[in-house]
């Protein structure tokens, strides 16, 4: 593969591949549960991905490859975790691909409400599966500009909110002020469970972030590349999302939220943006496009790993002439497909498109979290047997090993009361039973051939 990739790429990739129409359209979801509390909920789910990240990135300084956390996993953990998180990401953003694509039918209906829901779709896959297989290059400037639309809306957003906030813009001169954090009910208004269970919700909105580990193997001088794009990226991520909920929270009473559909469209319908509702939802379908985009090279670069270590056909190792694994990013977009046949079939059964998006996504949540494990007890016997490369190391995971156990604490705790809380049960329940079978699959096939580890 080539090292095409910049620093700024990197950074809008990782941001890409996070921030997505759950902000957009969702985040009045993530509220109900807790009220305005859940800017905590952010705050501590992003400053327990930073700690994730800078353990990814202490193993990324020394050994820059593609498919990096999958390979730490075999190496320091054991081959199984390596097979295990390889399948995890895959199916992740196979998922997540799929859920988008059937997210985008129905924003594209705003504007053709005749056309139907899946051919946006198929004509979403040819288009990403043709710019990822051009070169690694072209995947990373799309995704630049589909993340660079994300981020700039998100920025005027927040301006915006701000200027009703402070100066009353929007409001006839009158500002609004912030006293909506706590005249309805308070600020932790779900309590202690339910800020907890929005605290679950909020961090599975920030899968994606471990991409910059995916891209490491294709970045120009990934050690200054890496380091720069971490330090950053997370910063960036916070700023978003917390300045987002803030200016939403402020405006908004939370219990009234569900009312007025995306908060990001009345937020400039409220300055006198007329077109508000038309330019959020190019901004979604931008951001879906975003999603698919990231998952079909992530996950083709998980499968190139696989077929490396001889767990898939060898074929999937194949480049073309830019360097690209053709037959990989074409078996994941064939995968991500499904999203569009599934637009055809389940309304047969289920007439809500929101609902169906929900339980295509929501199954991805517990694979979407095993890289973040497997990277906290990679990190641990990583540097254990890198001792002496540690003395001068740059970019050390801070308070190491400690920081891992309170950050596994952390996943485990969300874990848990996803499985209590009956809207995210089952979620939780499909991403156990892939791992199940994923893994009496290793055992059956693979286990006892130390050549083929990943």
């Amino acid at each position: 593969m080539q090292r095409k990739l910049s620093t700024g790429q990197m950074q809008m990739i990782a941001l890409g591949g996070t921030i997505g129409v759950g902000l957009f359209m969702g985040s009045s979801s993530t509220i109900k549960w807790t009220g305005p509390s859940v800017l905590i909920a952010y705050i501590v789910s992003g400053a327990f991905l930073y700690l994730i990240m800078r353990a990814l990135g202490e193993m990324l300084y020394v050994d820059p490859n593609t498919g990096s956390f999958a390979k730490f996993a075999s190496e320091y953990i054991h081959p199984v975790f390596g097979y295990l998180t390889a399948w995890s990401n895959i199916f992740q953003f196979v998922v997540v691909g799929m859920s988008e694509m059937i997210a985008l039918g129905g924003y594209c209906r705003y504007w053709w409400p005749n056309l139907p829901d899946w051919i946006p779709g198929l004509i979403a896959i040819v288009f990403l599966c043709a710019a990822n297989l051009i070169s690694v290059k072209m995947f990373g400037t799309l995704e630049t500009w589909f993340s660079l639309i994300k981020v700039v809306t998100i920025i005027l957003m927040i301006i915006a909110g701000l200027g009703l906030i402070i100066f009353g813009i929007g409001n006839g001169g009158h500002p609004i002020g912030i006293s909506n954090l706590w005249t309805h009910g308070g600020f932790f208004t779900g309590g202690v469970k339910g800020f907890v269970f929005a605290l679950a919700i909020v961090l599975a909105s920030y899968q994606g972030i471990e991409l910059i580990g995916v891209t490491a193997g294709e970045a120009e001088n990934p050690q200054s590349t890496i380091v720069k794009a971490i330090r950053s990226t997370v910063a960036r991520i916070l700023i978003f999302y917390v300045g987002a909920i803030f200016v939403i929270v402020s405006i908004y009473p939370w219990d009234k939220l569900s009312q007025i559909g995306s908060p990001f469209v009345q937020t400039f319908a409220k300055i006198g943006i007329t077109a508000a509702a038309s330019i959020i939802n190019f901004v979604v379908i931008t951001a879906s496009l975003s999603g698919t985009n990231s998952g079909i090279y992530s996950a083709s670069r998980m499968t190139y790993t696989l077929a490396e270590s001889h767990q898939l056909p060898r074929k999937m190792t194949l480049l073309n002439r830019h360097g690209v694994p053709f037959y990989s990013v074409i078996a994941i977009a064939t995968g991500i497909l499904i999203g569009v046949v599934l637009n055809v079939v389940l309304p047969m059964f289920f007439k809500d498109a929101s609902e169906i998006f929900v339980m295509v996504y929501s199954s991805s949540v517990l694979p979407g979290m095993v890289p973040w494990f497997v990277i906290l007890v990679s990190q641990i016997a990583f540097r254990k047997q890198n001792a002496a490369k540690m003395a001068n190391h740059p970019f050390k995971m801070p308070l190491s090993p400690y920081s891992n156990y309170l950050t596994l604490a952390f996943l485990a705790l969300t874990l848990v009361f996803m499985f209590i809380n009956p809207e995210t049960r089952y979620s939780i329940l499909v991403g156990v039973v892939f791992l199940v079978i994923m893994t009496l699959i290793y055992f059956r096939k693979y286990a006892g051939n130390k050549e083929e580890t990943l």
